[in-house]
């Protein structure tokens, strides 16, 4: 029989995301009923709790984003996983969110609904959004769009002054071109900046279009327009961090090895829901297509619902969207094959089914030509993605 493990959760609970790290952490507990659990009520960049210094235990989940962790972590000399992006102690495994898939869905977003015109909202302090910058401006950049940047300052510097941050953040925006699509580096962010909109009465959606990323369903619903969002995958980042510490405690050696869980999709709201596009007719046929494309439609359909030859309607979407109708329509067919990949055991036949392809040998070839990787292979990567 094995021995019930104690096991201490140094994360702070004031949050959406590491509170979606807990359910998974959870989730692996009950399913294996080995572990002891003891956490503390803490705030992100907390000290150690008290008990901890004493604490006889067998291994540690931890946030790692202050030096006094840092030290209490390796002081304990026991297995431990970092669920954070600071990378303060190297030599742990870290378990985290994918920056670069979360960047290119935020890009991919707002370029799908017409921007042209991008930014960015970082606070370039932490690694996660460094890493998001960096990607998503490389996005930009790729798809032939403008990129703007506004940098945040961190909120421990010496001098730190909310007012006179927010007033650089109102001039930044007031100079952006416009319509423009902004990503924020996380939902906080994301309600700075739909705040300072509303105080220079800036128009969102049309004028000013954000995403930011947590999905944090609280906060989002809170601003005003709602706020869209990329949904991080908290709970398999959680679970698969509970895992990896079950096998350390088991005796295997891991070092430095990392997990990248790759996003959800996107918690599309009121703050992202325009197309930046002038031509009404093109608007009409996106829509259509993005709530039918599954059903399997054809061009052929989507030519019912606007006035136009298919001539025309393909010359319009070439010239403002920059692909044909049946491109687009497949984009998001692939779009979401690659998400159920992801996210469920469902076999290629029933993917076939609920994305609109006749089926899975026709999903496998155009799946491929899409993406480079087969279903099977992109299934494989999905599930073991680590760096």
């Amino acid at each position: 029989m094995r021995k019930r493990r104690s096991v201490a959760l140094l994360l702070e609970t004031s949050n959406a995301y590491s509170r979606g790290l807990l359910d998974g952490i959870i989730a692996y507990q009950r399913e294996h009923e080995l572990w002891s659990i003891y956490i503390g009520e803490q705030q992100r960049g907390a000290k150690p709790p008290a008990w901890f210094s004493n604490w006889q235990g067998d291994g540690i989940i931890a946030r790692i984003e202050t030096e006094a962790i840092a030290a209490a972590v390796k002081r304990s000399g026991l297995p431990a996983v970092d669920v954070s992006a600071a990378r303060s102690v190297p030599h742990l495994p870290w378990v985290e969110t994918n920056d670069r898939e979360i960047a290119r869905l935020a890009a991919s977003h707002l370029i799908e609904r017409g921007f042209r015109e991008l930014a960015f909202y970082g606070e370039p302090v932490f690694n996660w959004s460094q890493w998001r910058e960096d990607h998503f401006t490389d996005f930009a950049r790729q798809s032939g769009c403008n990129c703007q940047v506004f940098r945040a300052a961190s909120r421990v510097e010496k001098g730190f002054s909310w007012a006179r941050e927010r007033r650089r953040l109102i001039a930044w925006v007031r100079k952006l071109p416009k319509p423009i699509g902004v990503m924020a580096c996380y939902d906080f962010g994301g309600q700075q900046l739909l705040d300072v909109c509303r105080e220079l009465d800036i128009a969102v959606p049309e004028q000013v279009a954000v995403i930011g990323v947590d999905d944090d369903a609280r906060l989002c619903r809170l601003c005003t327009p709602p706020l869209s969002s990329v949904i991080p995958d908290t709970h398999r980042a959680g679970y698969e961090a509970a895992k990896l510490l079950d096998r350390m405690m088991s005796g295997e050696r891991i070092v430095g090895e990392a997990i990248l869980i790759p996003p959800r999709g996107v918690a599309q709201r009121q703050s992202s829901d325009v197309y930046a596009v002038d031509d009404l007719d093109v608007v009409a046929a996106l829509r259509f297509i993005r709530e039918h494309a599954c059903d399997g439609i054809s061009v052929g359909d989507v030519l019912r619902v606007v006035p136009l030859s298919r001539r025309m309607l393909e010359h319009r979407f070439q010239k403002l969207i920059g692909r044909t109708p049946h491109a687009e329509i497949m984009r998001i067919r692939i779009e979401r094959t690659s998400r159920l990949l992801r996210e469920t055991d469902l076999t290629l036949a029933e993917i076939a089914t609920r994305t609109g392809f006749p089926h899975a040998e026709y999903l496998s070839v155009a799946f491929k030509r899409q993406t480079g990787q087969t279903p099977r292979g992109y299934r494989r990567d999905s599930r073991t993605s680590s760096r």
